[in-house]
């Protein structure tokens, strides 16, 4: 005999006319409907879909062990829960090996934070089964708020709120639009995070959407205590915001405001310098690429503008336009900013015009140089260059013509953007040039990831360097003809 299929199905944010027509017609015709409950035995899943059930369907309640109460359960919470998901797919495997098709009843989507996925990771290898999406309460939201969730090149954050308040805060900082579920208990927690990512004013409180007791209110008006787990929070498309309630502006200050190119160091706050950190808490933005932004401590009221890797040019114009205005702003780059990063990409646009009257500041940083450097003794003690080995900004007939003639004076050289996916030939190409002029043995470290959680640090020669073992997030310093390398630690000495 041949098994039933389990189809999970999604049942939409609460209206029943929002479910689907194939929702409706499985749900008419299946055997078995299961659904979960808390131990009061009520389902909101089984409510939606009642005007679609028949007599003579079996129904099974999967109901929870536990929800916001404690347990004793010698696996915790955890172990409760895994436990009560092993069993309730025992009881539907019964009726699928019998040839009956279950229907999982899902509010929203199935495999939108529902419930089914755990039915389906437990039995989907073992029976045929089919995923029925349903409207999510994200898109039920936007559309009772009259908001759009976003639009031509926004980005959409889904957020649970159930992580801790810095890391929800520094997420919801660097994105245009968002939506944070699972509030109930949570929602002071999202509350402090939108405030530090200085989004409280444009946030929406959406509760049981689409239901008819449905409630729509500004975030920052809402009492805590009268938030149910089945509510939202909801940072709509800000350009349609822009567009719908202008804003009068204040009066432009002639003189203009300020940008400050903050270098952060290497890796994480310890690398920060005090002058740096200082200069971070006073703006009013803060502008650089997007792993940059995010290192940056949170500010209540702070605008974050985070963006790719490659575009310095609109990084530096965004930031002069908005200083243009009056206001503070951060430039951030990793490292120093005036070694291969953002402090000459926003001086290059001040002197092409932008930013009239605006004041530029350098705040300077510990460069990769010298923290590859300290990991291993002083390498740099003497004459050294500075080289980058990307090719995207200038020809590689420059790079390899000032490669000969730093080999050729004898400079210790550190050489930035070694490598990347699409550059794969230029360290092999560098390492022959300068073996014209440097013996096999010279000392050379391969520094990765220096300050970072996967750091890791090599010391070996020009003639056994392995270029494949050398990614974008290395920095080589290639010793001199006088750089000595003795048990584990790199030195050149300060006279020759």
């Amino acid at each position: 005999m041949s098994t039933g299929t389990l189809y999970g199905v999604g049942l939409g944010p609460g209206d029943p006319e929002l479910m689907t027509v194939k929702a409706a017609r499985l749900i008419s015709e299946a055997s078995v409907i299961a659904y979960h409950c808390a131990r009061h035995g009520r389902s909101i899943a089984r409510s939606v879909a009642e005007p679609y059930l028949r007599e003579g369907q079996v129904e099974e309640k999967l109901v929870y062990p536990v929800t916001t109460e404690t347990t004793d359960h010698p696996g915790g919470y955890e172990g409760a829960i895994a436990d009560f998901y092993e069993l309730s797919a025992k009881r539907l495997a019964e009726h699928l090996d019998a040839g009956r098709d279950v229907v999982v009843l899902c509010e929203g989507d199935p495999f939108f934070y529902g419930s089914y996925m755990y039915m389906h990771e437990r039995l989907s290898g073992r029976f045929p089964a089919v995923v029925v999406p349903g409207v999510t309460s994200v898109s039920a939201a936007s559309s009772v708020l009259g908001r759009p969730l976003v639009q031509r090149d926004e980005v959409l954050t889904i957020l649970p709120g159930t992580l801790p308040a810095p890391e929800l805060a520094r997420r919801l900082a660097d994105t245009d639009a968002a939506a944070v579920l699972k509030l109930g208990r949570t929602f002071g927690s999202v509350r402090e995070a939108l405030a530090e990512a200085g989004k409280l004013d444009d946030a929406f409180y959406i509760e049981r959407a689409t239901w008819g007791e449905q409630r729509i209110s500004p975030l920052a008006d809402v009492d805590p205590s009268t938030v149910p787990y089945f509510s939202l929070a909801l940072l709509p498309s800000p350009a349609y915001a822009s567009r719908q309630s202008p804003v009068v502006s204040p009066p432009v200050d002639s003189s203009g405001g300020e940008v400050v190119v903050v270098g952060l160091g290497p890796a994480g706050p310890e690398w920060l310098t005090p002058e740096a950190s200082a200069e971070l808490s006073a703006v009013d933005h803060v502008v650089g690429y997007g792993p940059y932004v995010a290192r940056v401590p949170q500010k209540a009221g702070q605008q974050r503008h985070a963006s790719g890797n490659r575009v310095e040019a609109d990084r530096a114009r965004d930031a002069l336009s908005l200083a243009a205005s009056g206001a503070r702003v951060a430039v951030v780059s990793s490292g120093d900013p005036g070694v291969f990063a953002m402090a000459s990409a926003v001086l290059e646009q001040v002197s092409s015009g932008h930013g009239a009257g605006v004041r530029v500041r350098i705040v300077p940083g510990v460069t990769a140089a010298q923290a590859a450097a300290s990991r291993v003794g002083a390498p740099l003690g003497h004459d050294y260059c500075v080289l980058s080995l990307s090719d995207r900004l200038k020809p590689w007939e420059i790079i390899e013509k000032r490669l000969d003639a730093a080999g050729a004076a004898d400079l210790v050289l550190a050489l930035y953007n070694p490598a990347s996916r699409t550059r794969t030939t230029q360290l092999a190409d560098a390492r022959s040039v300068l073996l014209r002029h440097r013996a096999p043995s010279t000392p050379v470290v391969v520094a990765r990831d220096v300050g970072g959680p996967e750091e890791d640090v090599r010391i070996t020669t020009l003639g056994d360097l392995d270029p494949s073992t050398v990614d974008m997030r290395c920095l080589l310093i290639v010793g001199s003809s006088r750089t000595r390398a003795e048990n584990g630690i790199v030195w050149t000495p300060r006279s020759y």
